[in-house]
């Protein structure tokens, strides 16, 4: 059976609508999933018209209806936002309001069993924030919603290279003190977990380490010593493919030249910094630790270029077959 993924426009004001209707222009999409959309049609409509699109949609009741054998894409209608509210390029309540409603929806679904995965558009967490996220970013909203409580992590992957977080949303002086063997070691499972949920047998895997040159035996800082490196010993004695800690500023010349799968960062910028500069417009995130796969492109709303039908859709592309991967391997892997 193909995978079936349910899709969502993002923010409204973005290019997520333009590049979902980029997505469905390939033949090959629908070959490789069955695809539900789940969102208001008009916001669907608009990104065609934004791409240069027309896309044969037709409405359902995904929760009673076979909607994998309907003509064309089947759309979940709702009915979040106006077309007069709809705003591009602006963070408004409106636009923030959708994206998260429509969110919710699928969230639902997933967890129902109507669909197997999430792909969706660009959020803008200024707007999820206006219209009352509550959350320090979309996936901590994601993991209240299911009563999800046990570790969770953006992951973040660019042509083949994974990253996953020690620490993520927080300031920067406050990263030392989230750096903890229990952190460092969930960090580790969730990498390993999903890597080999997206088809690698034995991931090969690397810790950054938090200070410059690893810390120089101690001279510039004594997580390494104290902290990083007996939890690496400690997961290579439990048989995970892992080594470390490297210093940041040369692990992933391993992972470009391909030594390495995936690499556990210690902050936010440690790991986003590297894959965007590798490529920005290719680069997705997963939303590591939810029940179900979760994949959204990395490069965000885009507002300097919405509506004008120049959105690169490769991230989104890259994001939907990720979604399409996991599924295939997901029960596989405990």
């Amino acid at each position: 059976m193909k995978p079936r993924i349910g899709i969502i426009p993002g923010d409204p004001g973005g290019i997520g609508p333009e590049l979902i209707a980029k997505l469905l222009s390939d033949p090959e999409v629908a070959e490789k999933a069955d695809i539900l959309l789940i969102g208001d049609r008009h916001l669907f409509e608009l990104g065609q018209r934004q791409a240069g699109q027309d896309i044969e949609m037709t409405d359902c009741n995904a929760r009673q209806d076979e909607w994998a054998s309907l003509s064309g894409f089947a759309l979940h209608h709702r009915d979040t936002i106006t077309p007069e509210e709809v705003r591009l390029a602006e963070v408004t309540y409106a636009n923030g309001h959708s994206a998260l409603d429509n969110l919710n929806c699928a969230l639902e679904m997933a967890r129902d069993g109507v669909i197997d995965a999430i792909t969706f558009g660009p959020f803008n967490k200024a707007a999820l924030i206006e219209a009352g996220l509550g959350h320090e970013d979309e996936l901590h909203y994601m993991a209240e919603f299911l009563g999800v409580e046990t570790y969770i992590s953006e992951l973040n992957t660019l042509n083949g290279i994974w990253t996953s977080r020690v620490s993520s949303h927080i300031a920067l002086k406050d990263v030392s003190s989230f750096i903890t063997e229990h952190r460092i070691t969930e960090a580790v499972h969730l990498i390993d977990r999903t890597l080999r949920r997206s088809g690698l047998a034995r991931p090969r895997l690397s810790v950054a380490a938090l200070n410059p040159h690893a810390g120089d035996n101690g001279n510039f800082g004594m997580e390494e010593i104290e902290v990083i490196n007996p939890t690496v010993e400690t997961l290579r004695q439990k048989q995970v493919n892992v080594d470390g800690p490297w210093p940041s500023d040369t692990v992933f010349l391993k992972a470009k030249a391909g030594d390495v799968d995936g690499i556990i960062t210690m902050y936010h910028d440690q790991g986003q910094i590297a894959l965007k500069l590798m490529g920005f417009d290719r680069g997705v995130t997963v939303q590591g630790g939810i029940p179900f796969p979760v994949t959204t492109p990395a490069h965000g709303t885009a507002f300097d270029i919405a509506g004008q039908g120049t959105a690169d859709v490769g991230a989104t592309r890259a994001a939907f077959d990720i979604a399409c991967d996991m599924v295939s391997h997901w029960e596989a892997v405990a």
